[in-house]
């Protein structure tokens, strides 16, 4: 008689067998080139991950920008910054068109490089050498003048702000010609030359006097341009009127020390600015910096100030989808989600963790959903009781505490099929590196355990929800498994479409993208 063990029938659907050796050391499948560039686009902050080294990272990149057509590196560089909000790899992928397509590159870069901070980024990784070349190019030049050309005073002071290139090394590599005597006297005064005092932007001459005499009126400039100089409190607090909504949000405890929050009016003006729906939206910010800044904020900042970033929270996050139907989802808290979500890098690393990450997805999910089964699970499925009066944050601490083990994630979708449990949504938020469940051949237990649940439930649907930028993943993707990468709030608009009307993959979403 046949091997009982070999030969056992399963369940459900004829499954693929796994094609791939994941990072980890367990059974995968091996993504397509496309959708792996999607992945690193929107996860990758090329920094080192729990398991792979950023130079790791960087070429599998480059290759994988080999593998797919010119166009759609574009229009992936296009989603990661507008919609995933990334800022290293958008640049990076720019870098690289401008290598091997210099006329697409210059048809997308204006949505790409939306800031200083991105032309500077964009500048430094061509010059390194890394994507094929030393030198801008005369394309390369053309652009970053047109956008020094086409920018506001206030957008190239806020450009000079940082290093390596700074602003002022980026002028002197491509000499762009002012259009007006102001913009002489500013390039000018950036680079350190002569300038004619009387024709800069009034903006800088205001900061010129009070460089000269405290006595003047605080400028309206970037706060890293004044925190060098002997400031007051009635210094600080005009700067807290005027700071950018982020840079109010990532400088609350600066505040608190020097006397801010001790003005009941501007306490007040500060929590409204924080909790003001525009404002969150022009900003752009991640759900889980929210999440930092209520974690860091020190004693001296105010009770209403918190609670409105948990307001925040509320309206960053406020586009997750109502799901009709019986949501699981599966949150994995094993010992490879306690590394940083942005990876490790030498004064560089965030303190937020991926597993805090996958956490507030859930949390904000089930607000939305008060039905949704939350199933935490490491080698196992962790108990968790959640109180649903309680908010977003912490629900989310409460999950992101049971951080720790190996990693198993059919672990989730064994006790769904031993409870017989009904399913029309699974969603997994992991790293995707399950080992302990690795088989020596065939499927992985995950993709058997889910064959079972079809067998049950033939119209259920599953979301892997990635957060980590690796090659492989657990499940191979299909039309009722959709793969989604990132930790913007894009994430909750793609969970939405792939739950209502499986209307393509989310990397036939960025092919989408006209250019």
């Amino acid at each position: 008689m046949a091997n009982k063990q070999l030969f056992a029938s399963t369940r459900g659907q004829l499954v693929p067998a796994a094609n791939a050796v994941n990072e980890a050391g367990g059974a995968a499948y091996v993504r397509d080139a496309k959708s792996a560039l999607a992945l690193y686009a929107a996860t990758g902050c090329l920094n080192g991950v729990f398991y792979a080294d950023a130079e790791t990272q960087l070429g599998l990149v480059l290759a994988m920008c080999e593998a797919v057509p010119a166009e759609f590196v574009a229009k992936t560089a296009i989603y990661a910054r507008q919609r995933a909000f990334m800022k290293d790899m958008p640049a990076l992928l720019l870098a690289y068109l401008a290598q091997r397509d210099g006329e697409t590159m210059a048809r997308v870069f204006d949505r790409v490089v939306d800031n200083g901070r991105m032309l500077r980024n964009f500048v430094q990784i061509v010059r390194s050498g890394t994507v094929g070349r030393k030198s801008l190019g005369t394309r390369p030049k053309r652009v970053v003048q047109r956008w020094l050309e086409r920018s506001s005073v206030q957008a190239v002071l806020s450009a000079s702000v940082g290093r390596n290139p700074s602003l002022a090394d980026v002028i002197k590599m491509v000499h762009p010609k002012p259009a007006n005597a102001e913009r002489a006297a500013l390039y000018a005064w950036l680079i350190g030359k002569a300038y004619q005092a009387e024709a800069l932007p009034a903006v800088v001459r205001e900061f010129e006097a009070f460089k000269l005499s405290a006595d003047e009126p605080v400028p309206d400039l970037p706060f890293q341009f004044l925190t060098a100089l002997p400031l007051t409190d009635e210094h600080w607090k005009a700067m807290a009127r005027r700071a950018s909504w982020q840079a109010l949000r990532m400088n609350l405890n600066t505040f608190a020390r020097h006397g801010v929050f001790a003005d009941a009016k501007l306490v007040a003006l500060a929590a409204a600015r924080l909790r003001d729906a525009n404002e969150i939206r022009r900003a752009r910010v991640f759900p889980y910096q929210l999440m930092a800044a209520y974690n860091a904020a020190s004693e001296g900042v105010p009770q209403s100030i918190l609670e409105a970033l948990q307001d925040a929270m509320e309206l960053a996050t406020a586009n997750v989808p109502a799901v009709p139907g019986r949501v699981v989802i599966a949150v994995d808290v094993s010992g490879s989600m306690n590394s940083s979500i942005s990876g490790h890098r030498k004064g560089a690393t965030s303190k937020v963790r991926c597993v805090d990450v996958a956490a507030l997805l859930a949390a904000c999910v089930k607000r939305v959903n008060p039905e949704t089964r939350i199933l935490p699970f490491a080698e196992s499925v962790k108990s968790l009781r959640l109180n649903a009066r309680d908010s977003v944050m912490t629900q989310a601490q409460q999950m992101s505490a049971l951080c720790g083990g190996g990693t198993r994630i059919s672990a989730a979708l064994a006790m769904l099929n031993d409870e017989r449990a009904p399913v029309d949504l699974l969603v997994v938020v992991s790293d995707n590196q399950s080992w302990m469940d690795t088989r020596a051949t065939g499927a992985t237990e995950t993709m058997r355990q889910w064959a079972e649940i079809k067998s049950r439930d033939p119209a259920a649907r599953m979301v892997c929800i990635d957060l980590q930028p690796y090659a492989t993943s657990q499940m191979s993707e299909s039309r009722d498994v959709t793969h989604i990468g990132g930790f913007s709030d894009a994430v909750f608009d793609l969970l939405s479409s792939a739950d209502a009307s499986r209307a393509g993959s989310w990397t036939e979403r960025i092919q989408a993208i006209a250019l």
